[in-house]
């Protein structure tokens, strides 16, 4: 992971691509956006139903009914995965989160 730490309105977050807060929107084409990819097929994750479908496959179930996240957790483990409603929101931070707890099966890479 890599990006700038930003404190606004008494709120830490990391800014993955400070670059990409151009004045004029446009992302500057040398800016890569990590993507999370399933291994087993190399298939790249672009929605939530394709990415729910995966982790309930490796035993995560749907967790809570929270309107802003989803929530999964696995009955065989402490580890809950979280991940904002708005896949739009979907950033590396989640899917490392995703990675840590799945290894060998999900992995981020740059597109």
């Amino acid at each position: 992971m890599s990006g700038v730490w930003v404190f606004k309105d008494n709120v830490i977050r990391l800014v993955e691509n400070p670059a990409s807060n151009s004045s004029n929107g446009n992302q500057p084409n040398n800016v890569r956006r990590k993507v999370l990819v399933w291994t087993p097929t190399n298939e790249v994750i672009t929605s939530h139903t394709s990415l729910e479908s995966k982790l309930g496959g490796l035993g995560w179930e749907r967790y809570s009914e929270d309107p802003n996240i989803l929530q999964f957790h696995k009955q065989s483990s402490v580890h809950l995965i979280s991940i904002p409603r708005d896949f739009a929101k979907f950033n590396s931070v989640h899917m490392y989160d995703i990675v840590v707890k799945n290894k060998d099966k999900f992995r981020v890479k740059d597109m």
